[in-house]
């Protein structure tokens, strides 16, 4: 129980630049009190005292504003950042390293016995109020955002946002983040099916640049092979963009 404290501790000042000693964190920080008042209560689960097991997660809400049922599993260095609102149903399994912010909910679909709730890998991210429902598993490493409604797997790695939730194209994400950075601009945290006319337009000025930039590259490999001694340069191309972006902005 101890090593687990020290290791709750030291999650906090990994993630959150907030946290400024020791004292502060084991007195103030909720996320922490609600992992500590589980695991009691998920071992009372255990041994079959099942009334004293639920009357201590009782406790632990109404001092913590985190809900978690006792018979939920929780791995090691698991973060609660802020917490209020939190709700982590029965059969729901947490793995090692996530990191659960306010108002996310580990719910279930079905009033069968049974797996109901979610399996989350190690190292997932999930964003305030994003629900996630279900007996899905959510693979390593993935992200949901703020307010997604997740009812179906996510891939290890993937990023999924929106209602109901979709998976972002890697690939797409990654040529935009590149081609932004080239820029020297970025649009974060949206994803395709986004609303936003604005972030719309941006996401279509990203896009056609890397495309142009492909283009270009390829125009320059095949003059390569027939001897021509030709260097793209992108710069005016770029030049051009940025000032395109800086006036939808204005």
């Amino acid at each position: 129980m101890l090593n687990h404290l020290r290791e709750d501790i030291a999650v906090v000042f990994e993630r959150d630049p907030a946290a400024r000693n020791t004292w502060e964190v084991l007195t103030t920080y909720p996320g922490v009190h609600a992992l500590l008042l589980h695991r009691v209560s998920h071992w009372l689960w255990s041994v079959g005292l099942r009334w004293l097991a639920r009357f201590g997660s009782h406790i632990g809400r109404f001092f913590t504003g985190i809900e978690i049922h006792p018979g939920a599993t929780i791995g090691r260095r698991v973060f609660i950042d802020h917490g209020m609102g939190v709700v982590i149903g029965e059969t729901a399994v947490i793995n090692d390293d996530c990191t659960l912010y306010h108002g996310v909910t580990l719910g279930g679909t079905s009033w069968n016995k049974g797996k109901r709730h979610p399996t989350l890998e190690s190292g997932v991210v999930i964003g305030a109020g994003a629900k996630v429902l279900g007996p899905i598993t959510v693979g390593a490493g993935a992200k949901i955002g703020s307010n997604a409604v997740v009812v179906k797997d996510v891939p290890a790695g993937a990023t999924a946002v929106g209602i109901p939730a979709r998976i972002l194209d890697q690939e797409k994400s990654r040529q935009r983040d590149e081609t932004a950075q080239k820029l020297g601009f970025s649009a974060y945290a949206v994803g395709d099916d986004h609303n936003d006319p604005m972030a719309k337009a941006i996401h279509a000025l990203l896009d056609h640049a890397a495309q142009q930039d492909k283009r270009l590259q390829e125009l320059s490999d095949q003059l390569a092979k027939l001897g021509a001694d030709v260097e793209v340069d992108t710069k005016v191309g770029e030049a051009f963009d940025v000032n395109y972006l800086n006036k939808i902005v204005d």
